[in-house]
């Protein structure tokens, strides 16, 4: 059947790219992924699907002024992972409703049937896509209709291949100096933060990251050394979870973290009431009610995991917006896990000013606050 339905739409789509070539400035470029792979693209692209929604986060960074135009499709995740940021576009662009969108996984394949009425120059896929889509020949299938897929990565290896991504963006975009541009605003906000503490060199307080708090019942998930295992190092801390978990993603047991006794506990949660009804999810994001956030975060502090920990006792519970995991933001993140770990060294560091000069310079929406929380007497 998916055979048949590439040989019904392979001629239109040929025609489609003969008049494509014919009749604009886009020139054949080859560029590397993320992936390693040399794949040729009709650049400047004007026709992106998103394999993931919560790329439009960099998509956006890229075309200040009009995101949707260049996105012929999406995954529908953003708007069921990130409503709050969602309906910020959503009011800044109202067509963004229109746009067509499809289901799918983080891990999975994306909907080729969608893809191929589409005919987009280029197909974006998070890199853990890679084995499910090439194992069902999906890449070779597109490349038959001269579709090329290009995988990104903002989550497995975020400080290796966040800033490859955006460079690599901006290039089939035709926005290199842009690309350059929030890559220089990166390198000095974490600077911010790492130039400190290598001046300052303070002892590290071990940390355990409640990895999706509120999104299952399951205790207690976690990140081994990569993703907010990292920024917890960058920001100067301890992941307890590096010392356990060999890979970037994994599971810890109660008595694991009562054992590690943890300084902090930061949890990554978000508005998940399209997966979770009335879950114990933190809804935090842009314009969180921080009385709520508050609130919901203090249901944490009576996990079975945290009984009687360092933690615990100073009331060092902390939350956090999930979607820094997978966002070219992350060094949001690092800024605001330095308030939390060394408020002393970080009295002066304010993550949401830097944040909403981020949004000033490069997003077409406002920076709203509420992406982070904590129960402790320092700043947040």
């Amino acid at each position: 059947m998916l055979r048949a339905v590439i040989l019904a739409l392979l001629i239109p789509a040929m025609a489609f790219a003969g008049e494509q070539a014919a009749g604009d400035k886009q020139v054949p470029i080859t560029v590397t992924d993320i992936a390693g792979r040399k794949v040729q693209v009709n650049a400047p692209v004007k026709r992106i699907l998103l394999g993931e929604g919560r790329q439009l986060y960099l998509i956006a960074s890229l075309e200040q002024e009009d995101p949707l135009a260049r996105i012929v499709a999406w995954r529908n995740d953003l708007i069921e992972a990130d409503p709050a940021t969602y309906a910020q576009y959503l009011q800044a662009f109202p067509k963004l409703v229109d746009l067509p969108s499809f289901k799918g996984q983080e891990n999975g394949l994306i909907d080729i049937e969608s893809t191929i009425v589409q005919k987009p120059d280029v197909v974006l896929l998070n890199l853990e896509a890679k084995r499910a889509n090439e194992d069902a020949e999906y890449v070779e299938k597109l490349a038959e209709l001269n579709v090329p897929v290009l995988y990104i990565d903002f989550r497995h290896h975020p400080l290796q291949n966040t800033e490859k991504t955006i460079r690599l963006l901006g290039k089939i975009m035709g926005r290199e100096a842009r690309a350059e541009e929030i890559i220089a605003f990166r390198h000095q906000a974490m600077a911010r933060v790492t130039d400190v503490l290598d001046r300052a060199k303070p002892r590290r307080p071990r940390v355990f990251i409640e990895r999706i708090g509120g999104y299952a019942d399951d205790c207690c998930l976690s990140f081994g050394a990569e993703n907010f295992g990292k920024y917890v190092e960058l920001a100067g801390g301890h992941n307890i979870g590096s010392d356990i978990i060999p890979t970037t993603f994994g599971q810890l047991n109660p008595e694991q973290v009562i054992a590690s006794n943890p300084e902090h506990v930061v949890v990554t949660s978000a508005d998940w009431e399209a997966y979770v009804p009335g879950g114990h999810w933190i809804p935090l994001g842009p314009g969180a009610d921080r009385d709520v956030t508050r609130k919901k975060l203090e249901w944490f502090t009576g996990r079975i995991a945290y009984t009687d920990i360092a933690a615990q006792k100073t009331r060092n519970f902390h939350a956090i917006w999930h979607q820094f995991y997978n966002s070219p933001y992350e060094f949001i993140a690092v800024q605001q896990l330095a308030k939390w770990f060394h408020p002393d060294l970080f009295a002066d560091l304010d993550p949401d000013a830097t944040f909403a000069e981020y949004h000033r310079r490069f997003l077409p929406i406002a920076f709203r606050p509420g992406y982070a929380v904590s129960l402790s007497d320092s700043p947040s």
